[in-house]
């Protein structure tokens, strides 16, 4: 069982809320997780996950995302990584869904194309209430560093359900790991920029015909 930090204005599931703003706290018996997240920023972040590439994936989706994020993370690295970048994706999609909120003049949809040298990633984000994750992406090698490929796809898919939303991400071209990952947070990111942008001409309606999502 998950073990949530409350405090005084804390909503029952551990989550401050202010604005576009939101902060969590998730403790397991694997991970430690501290975050907050703007999406009103400017992409500052400080990021510690004791994960080295993951702390520059993470950086990369803020500073595109024009989010402003703060991570603390403490998992248990001596086993792998496994817990510790899937429990994140969970508690960014957490963050997300409440700083969000009823999702009232949000644009909803968001796409980027984004090419890192010879690699090219699409993501198309649709933040709908429902959690789907497509994940068409191929790595040559199975690990970057010390970090294995296939998490990416668990932190995508953390996120995904958490933040209920509908992500594909899809790998046109590209043969350097390093790439195809750092092109992966990047589309993510100005896809996520787009979705969450408030759209003037909305005038605060929610973008569906139910008028929920």
């Amino acid at each position: 069982m998950d073990v949530v930090e409350t405090h005084p204005e804390t909503t029952s599931h551990g989550v401050q809320q202010t604005g576009r703003q939101a902060s969590v706290h998730r403790v397991t018996g694997e991970t430690d997780i501290a975050l907050s997240l703007s999406l009103d920023g400017t992409g500052r972040s400080q990021i510690e996950t004791g994960i080295g590439f993951l702390d520059h994936m993470l950086t990369a989706l803020a500073r595109h995302a024009l989010f402003d994020l703060e991570i603390r993370a403490i998992g248990d690295l001596h086993v792998d990584f496994h817990h510790t970048t899937e429990d994140i994706g969970i508690v960014l999609g957490q963050a997300l869904t409440q700083a969000i909120g009823t999702k009232a003049g949000i644009r909803r949809y968001g796409h980027a194309v984004v090419p890192m040298d010879e690699a090219l990633v699409e993501a198309a984000i649709d933040i709908s209430g429902r959690s789907f994750l497509v994940w068409d992406v191929r790595f040559p090698r199975d690990k970057i560093g010390e970090m294995d490929t296939e998490l990416f796809e668990e932190f995508f898919r953390g996120f995904s359900s958490n933040a209920g939303l509908s992500l594909h991400v899809t790998q046109k071209a590209g043969h350097n790991n390093h790439h195809i990952a750092e092109g992966c947070f990047k589309a993510v990111a100005r896809a996520l920029r787009a979705a969450t942008e408030p759209d003037p001409r909305t005038a605060g309606v929610i973008p569906s015909t139910k008028g929920v999502l």
